[in-house]
């Protein structure tokens, strides 16, 4: 085990040799021994600027000590082991360099677990080796670094090619041709042999996120890691660790003076010394700490117990100390005490105080004689006043706090106490006696007088006005007050505690405040190298900061700064009258800001000039003041600190929650070092630096993470806080720069020493073997990210890949680097790196990565010997185009390739051809399909370069290179004779013919490409077109010269139909976008606008009319009447409709609607209904006969395309045509005729499938002659019989005659039709009896198929009932209508009803008379399974069912006066008895019982459902509320009805006036603290504090 801490610190020793990351540019070395950190204290804190001064001389140093206002730089401990763990920062001296080789680092000594921890984890990698002859360091695996950015190009497949068939077509740019209308149509040869262009497809791959030794688990031990690769796992599990921010360190030595000395009553009995129990703390200079027995032990940071104050029997006089402050030269300790006594000890006589201030009475300050604390007030604060010793401000837990002036006159003790703050209570009042015999002990409640924090302003390191008026801020629950001393006492400043800061009274008495003092801003820089160039300027050259206070309430946090205004006034002398002007001092107070930390603020201290330091009850936090942010924060239970008021709570004084965070007294700060005096020890803490945070991986063996982090710092995206680093952006990165790149080249020598590699961390225990490649790519990864930050890969590309390729592992390089170069982050490698990652590719038979890679890369970088012919091997057609096009400048070359490959295809569509499928000639389309996908690059490629951009990314050429390149293809395509590739010797003919042999024709470039695809090759001379290059008419090709070329190849007897009617197509679109630069003769476009209409191909029309209203837009034919005929062939009815519409042909117009096939039918009746208003405008209002003629000759086909629309046209313009529309309807088509009607005279009544394109009428047509409304009343009738009613009441009164449509709807047997048109007559009697004649007859009816019982008479029975129930219906309505009280009283309400009710009485006799008596049974009764039986009954129930809701109609409009339900009632059975002679009285009354019990059942049934429904919401409403009562007693509570921000009333009790619209309501949240805001009002830190809320 020690074998193993001893490799372990020599490999950190020859570690610190390679690497520098010290602060200053020189350091002291430690002591030989390792020794402890808290043993070495001293070194760290010293603050003499000898380093080198001898224990012995301790006390003298001590005793003459004299502060310089400036801190010395530390020379040793932790602080030191940061500056010398790498060395010097490139000293020129090389004795000093060599003091500092020395200078090793010796880590903190840890519990004796350490040593079985290091044993344990022997067994892992080790990252960096010393360049000595030291043992290696073993590693710690750490966190992984974030996965490589994935690239946005797809890759390829195995063959270069992505994967298609021939029958797809492949090009279309961007998305559709420019030559199209629309989307494209299918090919009209769906074979190879027509594909079209492919589309440049794009090259994507995912970069592989790089695996490195990172990623093991920081526990992991080397049997884990061999345990874990031998399960195949590829990303070992892991535990990532918190981030340290603060480092702390136990001081033992004090902890045994404190902590492990015996208690007070052991002690008497042993005889030995018990100091006490520790209580506050002071650490300036010298450690402080006082007890509760009153006495006070002084350490210096050597841990050594320099003196105690006090003696055995202070804590009987004076009790426990509970305030505690060193003076500022460190000569002088202030200690104030639990009973009210102040003592001040001079450390050179200790044990008997130089001056005491006893506590006073209320008599004494009644009488005037003495001011001062009351006897039993505890201390809560003291301190020194400015540099002096005898200068004391005291502050007690009563509100009152003393100025004291401690003086001697004539060797006589003469203070002077002024009170500052605070009064007296009044005086004590004698308790009462007890009543009970007893008295019960009450709580003593904290006053809002109480001083919470108090500390005078110190002096800082340079001079500040603001020094001479010794300053002090006191502070208390209720307000913040400042109060100066001199020249004469005066409260400078007062501040008020706002009212939401008052938000719990457990965060009431929370307060805290601290002073920062001038300090010179040189002290803070960022490098001692800055300091000492600082050194030789003056004092007063200096800058300096501003005394700022930091004062805390709760959580909210505020600064103030504190500066002096100088003001002239003028002071005129009493005795001499003399008027003279003086400057006058004022103190001048600036809010700074003010922001919330997480929770209650115990502590508070200032790390710096720019960083503050909190305590909570859970976390020490530090902000930055600059940004009033957090920076830092790490957990800490504040409930571990010694508080000096626990000892209160067993008096009930105090509640001990208040007490145990009563902390701030065991807080302090010094140098940047945080000194904690906790219940079980003493510690100081120091926050973590940027170099700190590089040395703990460094230390742990983790470079790959030190050299992430700092990567971070350079780049500003580090976490954290940034001490020890400057301001100015360009400084921090010459320093870090310089340590990161320090970092790798170190981090490369350790990894491949040869020690390392040889050493046991690549064993396990067992004797096997780990993996260690993870290691060595994540370092290739992380100095790639580092170089890139840096912009320098000096290191990376010589150095690095030297190491790789010399231990053969140059692959692993290569594959790390790889996904850099695709996500564009690295585009420049030096071209012997990639030769071999491109040579890697190829032996793994990998094209596609190959061509990925090529694309990805800086031209320059390519070996072109090497990449052409791989490229051409493998067909990576478009890598040979980059390489060609972007690395040697050469455009013509990747032409000349591809137009090979066209012509290989056009020779294979020949042979397919001509050959017969079984010859040995003929191939196959899987065969040529690559061939056809690699041949269409050329036009994506020609259409980049015309562009001026790079294929295939795409990216805009330089203007120099672009238009060299559009020179080279222009002249090369549009050559008229072949040319010889490459030009001079060694040079070929470029062919074209498809035959090996044949003859070349004119501009054969130009033939072979619109041959081989006309459509993509035009669309790609479009996009040319488009260019600013062809404006210049003096270059040798132009848009008028192209197209010359083009007409000449038109010529050619031989070129296909698609040909001609692309190239036409292109012509004349682009003749008017250019009629400056393309001039035609007007044959020439005469001759192209008959090729467009005369082009058979139905696919193209759209096509060919649009270009040829392109070409019209600046051509106006001749021949213009067989133009016209030509474009009726062609189907160009656009085009034939601008042309009448100018010519005002209206009925030819209306033709080409009729004719268009492609147009919907809503369109067509829309855009003839806008002709025909076009028409009545121009003609006065009326219709030509021309165009009414052609209108009805076309009503055979508007009626078949849709009759509604067909209605609605002639109605608005030919109204009278409505008989003649009527009879070019088919004769038996009888429903088309009444959907006619329908639209005409119930236009509301919309059919599901019509689509009306004209605007509807809201009221039925009046151009309907009288004839066909009667037709339209029996075609209702007869189609949708249960509507009829509906439908007539639609029509106006006056629109029918009603006898004649009563007759119509009688005849059709639709009577509740009949009823109610005679009602409407203004007749209800005659409407009641005709409605009593059709219930006879329906019933009687109704009788004989029940009689009869045939096959028939279930179809007559339900078709009976239901004309029964609409005549019912309608009779019904027309009572309930004449009873209510606005309805005329001509008619008897009350006969209305007899009439109607004993009229369906008798239906229901009248059919009883006819069934079974097992069918008039009661309901209840078993049913018969006889079919008859069981229709009589349902036809029986169905009618009494009739009757039963006309009763209960009656009986809602019953409270009416004209109708007397019993008078009714009793009438129907008289009427019944004597009307039915031949009918039983008994069968009589049995029938009226039925229908009474029937409504009396229905009446109980409907009561009882109405109480279970209320019982049932009852219940539901009872529950509810209690859930939410239960709900909102579990929530916050609001503290009061008003928005904390802005005070508005959340809700009002004021009523909106009339009118007056309700205030929006908005949402609200509640914080756990009782304060609601609305949420629009939320503070801008509210979440960041409040990590829940409800809303």
């Amino acid at each position: 085990m020690n074998g193993t801490h001893d490799a372990e610190d020599a490999g950190r020793n020859g570690l610190s040799e390679e690497l520098h990351f010290s602060d200053s540019e020189g350091g002291d070395s430690p002591d030989d021994g390792a020794g402890d950190y808290s043993a070495r204290f001293e070194e760290l804190m010293s603050d003499g600027e000898d380093g080198d001064a001898n224990d012995d001389n301790d006390d003298e140093d001590e005793g003459g000590f004299v502060y310089s206002g400036v801190d010395a730089d530390p020379t040793g401990g932790y602080r030191e082991q940061l500056r010398e763990v790498l060395g010097p920062d490139h000293e020129e001296d090389e004795l000093e360099e060599q003091e500092v080789e020395r200078s090793l680092v010796h880590e903190v000594q840890e519990n004796e677990n350490f040593a079985a921890t290091i044993e344990d984890e022997a067994g892992h990698v080790q990252v960096l080796t010393s360049l000595t002859s030291h043992e290696p360091l073993p590693l710690s695996p750490r966190t992984p670094l974030p996965s490589t950015p994935t690239s946005r190009m797809p890759s390829h497949l195995g063959n270069g090619t992505p994967s298609r068939t021939p029958l797809t077509r492949p090009y279309l740019h961007p998305s559709i041709s420019r030559l199209r209308s629309m989307t494209p149509q299918p090919s009209r040869t769906p074979s190879a042999a027509s594909a079209v262009t492919l589309q440049s497809h794009l090259h994507e791959s995912s970069s592989a996120a790089p695996s490195h030794f990172s990623a093991l688990s920081r526990s992991s031990s080397a049997t884990n890691l061999s345990t874990h690769f031998a399960r195949g796992d590829v990303t070992p599990a892991r535990t990532v660790p918190p981030r340290e921010v603060l480092r702390w360190t136990h001081l033992r030595i004090i902890g045994e003076y404190i902590y492990a000395g015996p208690t007070s009553k052991a002690s008497s009995v042993l005889g030995t010394q018990s100091y006490g129990s520790p209580t506050v703390l002071a650490a300036n200079g010298l450690i402080c700490i006082g007890t509760d027995t009153g006495r006070v032990l002084v350490f210096d940071f050597k841990q050594s117990l320099k003196c105690i104050c006090g003696s055995e029997s202070s804590e009987k006089n004076v009790g426990a100390v509970t305030a505690l402050a060193l003076s500022f030269d460190h000569t002088y300790v202030a200690a104030g005490h639990a009973t009210g006594y102040i003592q001040l000890y001079d450390l050179r006589s200790p044990k008997v105080p130089s001056r005491i201030v006893p506590p006073t009475t209320l008599a004494a300050v009644a009488s005037g004689r003495q001011e001062g604390h009351l006897v039993g007030s505890r201390i809560v604060s003291i301190g020194f006043v400015a540099g002096r010793h005898t200068a004391l401000v005291s502050a007690d837990d009563s509100g009152l706090a003393f100025y004291h002036s401690l003086g001697k006159v004539l060797f006589v003790d003469a203070s002077d106490i002024l009170r500052i703050l605070g009064k007296y209570p009044d005086e004590d009042v004698p308790d009462a006696a007890p009543a009970l015999g007893h008295r019960f002990r009450r709580r003593r409640t904290r006053k809002p007088t109480t001083i919470l924090s108090m500390a005078p302003l110190p002096l800082g390191t340079c001079a500040h006005p603001t020094d001479t008026y010794n300053l002090v801020a006191l502070l208390t629950p209720i307000k913040l007050v400042i109060v100066g001393l001199k020249p004469s006492p005066k409260t400078w400043y007062r501040r008020h505690r706002e009212a939401d800061e008052e938000v719990a009274s457990k965060s009431r008495f929370k307060g805290s405040l601290a002073w920062f003092p001038s300090v010179s801003l040189s002290a803070d820089l960022s490098s001692a190298s800055e300091r000492d160039s600082k050194k030789s300027q003056l004092n007063e050259s200096r800058q300096r900061s501003t005394p700022t206070l930091a004062y805390s309430w709760g959580e909210n946090l505020h600064l103030l700064r504190v500066s002096e205004d100088k003001v002239t006034q003028t002071v005129k002398d009493p005795k001499t009258g003399k008027v003279s002007k003086v400057e006058v001092g004022r103190i001048v107070f600036e809010e700074m800001g003010s922001w919330r930390a997480s929770d209650d603020i115990l502590a508070l201290q200032w790390l710096n000039v720019n960083q503050l330091i909190l305590l909570t009850p859970a976390a020490f936090e530090v902000y930055d003041v600059r940004t009033f942010k957090l920076v830092e924060r790490e957990p800490f239970d504040a409930w571990t600190l010694v508080s000096p008021l626990l000892s209160h709570t067993t008096n009930g004084s105090i509640t001990y929650s208040d007490a145990v965070s009563e902390v701030a007294h065991s807080v302090r700060m010094y140098k940047g070092k945080i000194f904690l005096l906790g219940q079980h020890g003493v510690q100081v803490g120091t926050l973590l630096t940027w170099a700190d945070r590089i040395l703990s991986f460094v230390s742990e063996g983790d470079f790959l993470s030190a050299i992430d982090l700092a990567r971070s710092y350079y780049v500003g995206e580090a976490p954290g806080n940034r001490n020890g680093l400057p301001d100015d952006p360009e400084k921090l990165k010459a320093v870090v720069g310089q340590k990161l790149r320090e970092l790798m080249v170190a981090s490369a020598q350790y990894a491949f020493s040869e020690e390392r590699l040889v050493d046991g961390t690549h064993v396990t225990p067992d004797g096997r073997g780990v993996d260690r490649t993870e290691l060595f790519e994540g370092l290739v990864s992380t100095c790639a990210r580092a170089c890139m930050a840096l912009d320098d890969f000096d290191f990376f590309f010589e150095d690095l890949f030297e190491y790789y390729d010399n231990n053969g592992i140059a692959s692993i390089f290569l594959q790390q680097l790889e996904p850099f170069m695709l996500s564009g982050e690295i585009r420049h490698v030096p071209p012997h790196i990639t030769q071999r990652l491109i040579a890697l590719h190829a032996e793994d038979n990998r094209p596609d990565l190959v061509e990925r890679l090529i694309w990805h890369m800086d031209p320059d970088c390519l070996d072109i010997n090497q990449v052409i012919p791989l490229c051409q091997r493998y067909q990576l057609y478009d890598a040979v185009i980059y390489v060609y096009t972007r690395a040697l400048r050469d455009y013509r070359s990747p032409l000349v390739e591809l137009l090979g490959l066209v012509r290989r295809v056009q020779q294979w569509r020949r042979q397919r051809a001509e050959a017969s499928p079984t010859s040995s000639t003929f191939m196959d389309e899987q065969s040529i399909e690559p061939v056809v996908l690699n041949a269409y690059k050329i036009y994506p490629y020609i259409a980049n370069t015309l562009t001026g951009l790079t294929y295939p990314s795409g990216e805009p050429l330089p203007e120099d290179e672009a238009t060299q390149a559009k020179d080279d293809l222009y002249k090369f395509v549009f050559d008229g004779c072949s040319s010889v590739w490459p030009v001079g010797e060694g040079g070929k003919l470029v062919l074209t013919s498809d035959e090996e042999n044949g003859i070349e024709p004119t501009y054969p470039y130009t033939r072979l490409l619109l041959r081989f695809d006309p459509e993509a090759f035009l669309h790609t001379l479009d996009l040319a077109f488009e260019d600013a290059y062809l404006n210049d008419e003096t270059r040798s090709v132009s848009r008028f010269v192209i197209i010359k070329i083009l007409l000449e190849i038109l010529s050619s007897p031989d070129l296909s139909q698609e040909e001609r009617t692309f190239v036409h197509i292109f012509i004349a679109r682009n003749v008017p976008k250019y009629p400056q630069f393309i001039q035609l003769q007007p044959s020439i476009l005469h001759n192209i606008l008959i090729g467009l209409a005369e082009d058979p191909d139905s696919s193209t029309r759209e096509d060919r009319q649009l270009a040829a209203e392109f070409l019209l837009s600046a051509y106006n034919p001749h021949e213009g009447e067989r133009i016209l005929e030509l474009f009726k062939r062609a189907g160009f009815y656009r085009i034939l409709r601008s042309w009448y519409r100018q010519e005002k042909q209206w009925p030819q117009l209306l033709e080409t609607y009729l004719d268009d096939l492609d147009l919907p039918p809503s369109e067509v009746f829309a855009s003839i209904h806008s002709v025909l208003k076009a028409v009545k405008k121009a003609s006065k209002g009326k219709l030509p006969e021309a165009v009414s003629g052609k209108l009805l000759e076309s009503l055979p086909y508007l009626l078949r395309s849709d009759i509604a629309n067909t209605a609605a046209l002639l109605d608005e313009h030919l109204p009278e045509s409505h008989e003649a529309a009527l009879q070019s309807i088919n004769p038996t088509a009888e429903h088309e005729k009444f959907r006619y009607l329908l639209y005409l005279l119930y236009p509301l009544r919309r059919a599901a499938e019509d689509e009306i394109a004209l605007p509807r009428r809201p009221v039925p047509s009046p151009n309907v002659p009288p004839w066909l409304r009667g037709a339209y009343v029996s075609l209702y009738c007869r189609f949708e019989p249960e509507d009829v009613i509906p439908a007539l009441r639609y029509l106006p009164q006056e629109y029918l005659d009603n006898q004649e449509a009563a007759r119509t709807c009688e005849r059709s047997e639709v009577y509740d039709a009949v009823v109610w048109l005679m009602d409407r007559d203004g007749d209800p009697q005659a409407a009641l009896s005709k409605a009593q004649s059709f219930d006879q007859r329906l019933s009687t009816r109704i009788a004989d198929a029940i009689a009869s019982h045939d096959d028939k008479s279930a179809g007559t029975i339900s078709d009976a009932l239901k004309k029964l129930e609409a005549v019912a219906d309608a009779a019904t309505s027309i009572c309930v209508q004449r009873s209510q009280p606005i309805s005329s009283a001509d008619v008897p309400v009350e006969d209305l009803w007899f009439q109607l009710l004993s009229s369906q009485i008798d239906c229901v006799q009248r059919v009883a008379s006819c069934c079974s008596l097992e069918a008039l049974g009661p309901s209840e009764a078993v049913l018969s399974d006889d079919p008859r039986v069981q229709r009589e009954r349902q036809t029986i129930s169905t009618l009494r069912s009739m009757v039963h809701k006309t009763f209960t109609v009656l009986m809602s409009v019953s409270s009416a006066h004209a109708v007397s339900f019993p008078r009714l009632f009793k009438r129907l059975v008289s009427s019944a008895s004597a009307t039915k002679a031949h009918v039983s009285k008994g069968t009589l009354y049995t029938e009226f019982r039925t229908i009474l019990t029937g409504m009396l059942e229905s009446f109980r049934s409907e009561g009882d459902m109405l109480v279970i429904t209320k019982h049932l919401v009852d219940r539901d409403v009872f529950d509810t509320i209690a859930e939410l009562v239960a709900e909102r007693g579990k929530g916050w509570a609001p503290a009061r009805g008003a928005c904390t921000s802005c005070g508005v009333v959340f809700v009002s009790t004021k009523k909106s006036a009339e009118g007056e619209e309700e205030p929006a309501i908005e949402p609200v949240v509640v914080s756990r603290t009782g304060a609601i805001y609305h949420s629009r009002c939320l503070p801008p830190d509210f979440h960041a504090i409040h990590t829940a809320n409800v809303h």
